[in-house]
């Protein structure tokens, strides 16, 4: 006690201090009456004094003026008892939370911004270790707190922000945010921009529940052109969404893209370059393997790229060109290198899924003259890729590539010769010759990249293949079944399917075969008896226009065969993934997760009640959050990837491009059973080391 009566001696006031004093709490008692009546309650004996008191610390004063420095440490280290000093100055309570709320919802005071922005400072660092830092005013709060805190910063923090900054209500510019930057109001109130995007920034690190950061980030999605102002925390929100639009589960994908998007055409050329740059790398990672289960995700980022792209084609243009160099530097080096690790760059399903979406790019965007230029080079890729390694093995892979360059050829109207490389493969005795590896199990040829040789002489392998090239050629032929020269077009392609119908001995394909050379030889009649009586020559402008009326209806016979044929295949695929079992099912898919997220004004509507629901949990951050994952968690992830390796069907060192012979030429049917003699004995002896090294494996776990 004699420390602190020397402390209050040092620290006395005038008589005329204390006067002013009282007055100020006259002033405060008609201003404010609910915080005058909070004072009587937590700190009557601030309000009792006389003016011979010499206790009064200098911080009281300017807990007077401010509403955010109500519980300051030293203001209370006077006159309040010990036992009630702790949760005083430290617990954040669910009424001051709700008095700032109200009075910012009322009366809009600024005292109160300030202090419900300290609390969202102290919510978003919850657990983080501070250490003694002076500066953090609340240290304990509940979980119920930390949610009302964090629902109403998110849900009110842009129209307050918006408001005193004198700023539409939505929407702007990068120029809005440049002009405004040179105004009072920035000077002003800057700092809260920077710590309202700074905080929600670092709980967004924190956060492990989709749905909680989906309404993070839809929310913050509304203050994004604030962003333009602050160069660093930019970057960030760019590297955190993309993560989350790559990793993330439900509808989180969509919102982190519609954020994302909502960059670029806020502040255009400041974060497009980043953007496009990092969408892609986050594209590529996530698709080094295909399975049945993602599949569906793979389709909704190659669509999520390409819509991004539409937001600036020219610049989106010179990062195309330097990606697709970049694949065909990787198919120079295998052409001219020859070797195992060059051919296996080209032949993975991270280059493949690039081709992919590329070519969903160039077609929808084949109408423009910023992009279409792009289409010849990829083109050259595509097939260079298919004729690689010409084996059976790759077939999956060829009827990959021909299905690319019949889309290219049917967005951009251009002739790409496909037809050989599917004629090519019935030429292969593996198609053209019973098999000998039994019936087989289904396969599934857009899983597939590289057959193995026991899956190679199925009957289920053979079927895939030939259903494929039919349906392949039939698509070709059928974009220029309605030219002038499809008669000259399809006479070769005519004259090697009656060749494999001869040399065949199967009686299946035989049938197939047959019933395709029948439609091109009712199309053949089809455009015969109508150029028959035409007067122009085949290199006259009149020419493309030849039958025009005819393909707008789709009256040929090819072109109703082609109908049937894709019928067919959807079937088959809708059975393929109805028989599979796939983890991944409800995974984000573009078209459909679109239609699902709300319009603005039904998000405004709706907003209060989907917060509720989200932030309803006893979630804090510094626990478990996912910023702190633990290693072991990373070791299943690995071990995860390598299983995945394995299951493509294909082991490593299967993998490995072996020769350039063809699978068609005789000499190759003494290696074929030397090494699978060879690999049996590789086989048989692994499994018993399996066998005597399980025991240990299940005791260890």
């Amino acid at each position: 006690m004699g420390e602190k009566g020397k402390k209050s001696k040092t620290m006395s006031k005038s008589p005329s201090a204390a006067k002013e004093h009282k007055e100020q709490l006259e002033r405060l008692q008609k201003k404010d009456p609910e915080f005058y009546q909070y004072l009587q309650q937590y700190g009557k004996d601030l309000l009792t004094f006389d003016d011979e008191d010499e206790d009064f610390d200098d911080d009281a004063e300017v807990y007077m003026e401010d509403a955010e420095n109500q519980l300051d440490d030293e203001t209370y280290q006077h006159d309040i008892p010990e036992e009630e000093e702790k949760p005083s100055k430290n617990v954040l309570t669910t009424e001051m939370v709700n008095s700032w709320c109200k009075s910012i919802r009322e009366d809009e005071k600024l005292s109160a911004v300030h202090s419900i922005m300290k609390a969202f400072r102290t919510a978003c660092h919850y657990g983080d270790d501070t250490g003694t830092d002076s500066s953090a005013k609340f240290a304990v709060m509940s979980s119920s707190v930390f949610n009302k805190i964090m629902l109403f910063t998110l849900s009110e923090m842009d129209r307050i922000l918006r408001k005193l900054l004198k700023l539409p209500a939505s929407g702007g510019k990068k120029e809005t945010i440049i002009e405004l930057m040179n105004t009072k109001q920035w000077k002003n109130y800057n700092h809260l921009v920077k710590s309202y995007l700074g905080n929600a920034l670092h709980v967004l690190n924190q956060m492990t529940d989709t749905k909680m950061i989906s309404f993070t980030l839809r929310r913050l999605q509304y203050s994004s052109v604030f962003l333009a102002a602050f160069p660093s925390l930019l970057r960030k929100y760019i590297k955190v969404a993309l993560h989350f639009w790559g990793t993330g589960g439900d509808a989180l994908p969509v919102v982190s893209f519609l954020f994302l998007r909502d960059l670029c055409v806020r502040l255009g050329s400041d974060c497009l370059d980043e953007c496009f740059r990092g969408i892609y790398k986050a594209y590529v990672l996530n698709c080094h393997f295909v399975n049945a289960s993602k599949l569906q995700h793979i389709q909704f980022l190659a669509n999520c790229v390409i819509e991004l792209i539409r937001v600036d084609l020219p610049t989106a243009y010179q990062h195309a060109f330097v990606f697709i160099r970049q694949l065909a530097m990787l198919l120079r080096d295998a052409l001219n290198m020859k070797t195992k690790e060059a051919y296996r760059k080209v032949y993975e399903w991270k280059f493949i899924n690039c081709l992919e979406l590329w070519t969903g790019a160039i077609c929808t965007y084949s109408s423009e003259a910023d992009f279409r230029p792009l289409a010849y080079p990829l083109t050259q890729i595509i097939s260079g890729v298919a004729r690689l390694v010409p084996t059976a093995r790759y077939f999956p892979l060829r009827l990959r590539c021909v299905k690319m360059l019949n889309r290219i050829s049917a967005a951009t109207g251009t002739f790409i010769p496909v037809s050989m490389l599917l004629l090519d493969m019935l030429e292969m005795k593996e198609l053209n010759r019973p098999p000998t590896g039994g019936v087989g199990k289904a396969v599934d040829l857009r899983t597939t990249l590289k057959a193995s040789k026991p899956i190679l002489k199925t009957r289920a392998f053979q079927e895939a293949c030939v259903i494929s090239v039919v349906e392949e050629l039939a698509e070709h032929l059928a974009q220029w079944s309605y030219s002038v020269a499809f008669f000259e077009l399809s006479f070769i392609p005519a004259v090697r399917l009656r060749s494999f119908c001869k040399c065949t001995k199967v009686e299946r394909f035989r049938k197939e075969m047959r019933h395709l050379i029948r439609k091109i030889e009712a199309n053949d009649e089809f455009t015969n008896e109508r150029r028959a009586s035409v007067t122009f020559l085949p290199n006259d402008n009149a020419a493309t226009s030849f039958l025009e009326d005819e393909k707008k209806m789709g009256t040929g016979p090819l072109s109703q065969y082609v109908t049937t044929l894709r019928q067919r295949a959807q079937q088959r695929n809708d059975s393929m993934m109805e028989s599979s079992v796939l983890v991944g099912e409800k995974s984000a898919v573009f078209g459909k997760k679109l239609d699902q997220i709300p319009d603005s004004d039904e998000e405004d509507d709706i907003k209060n009640d989907d917060g509720a629901t989200v932030f309803s949990s006893s979630w804090l951050p510094g626990g478990d959050s996912r910023a702190n994952l633990p290693k072991e968690e990373e070791k299943k992830k690995k071990k995860k990837k390598k299983g995945m390796e394995q299951d493509e069907g294909v082991g490593d060192d299967e993998d490995v491009v072996e020769d350039l012979v063809l699978s068609s030429d005789e000499d190759e049917d003494e290696e074929d059973t030397a090494e699978e003699d060879g690999n049996e004995e590789q086989l048989g002896g692994s499994r018993q080391q399996n066998k005597k090294q399980k025991p240990k494996n299940l005791s260890n776990k």
